[in-house]
């Protein structure tokens, strides 16, 4: 290892201490000091007839339009057919592709 003497006093609290030297003692803990809490400071109320801003009340919501049930109801079957189709299409490439390489290793 290098040369320590160059240390300042300033780090010789930080310094290892020599091989075989005894540790130093624990430091004793300290009570903290009491320190008396006064609570929050004084508020000054605010001066008399103050209210907070107001914002104007909006207009109440307008009314919805009705829904045609029967005609959600016929959109979202057609909307399942169309997307069991699309499976069934992707499913049956899918076969056909697996056909297609297990007969190419197996012949």
């Amino acid at each position: 290892m290098g040369n320590l003497d160059c240390v300042s006093d300033e780090d010789a609290f930080w310094r290892r201490p020599a091989e075989g030297a005894e540790p130093p003692p624990p430091v004793a803990p300290t009570a903290p000091a009491a320190v008396s809490y006064s609570g929050p400071p004084r508020n000054t109320p605010p001066p008399h007839g103050w209210r907070p801003p107001t914002v104007e009340n909006p207009l109440p919501p307008r009314k919805l339009p009705g829904q045609d049930r029967e005609r959600i109801d016929r959109e979202e079957q057609a909307a399942t057919i169309l997307t069991r189709g699309m499976g069934l299409f992707a499913g049956a490439v899918l076969l056909v592709l697996l056909f297609i390489l297990c007969g190419r290793a197996l012949f």
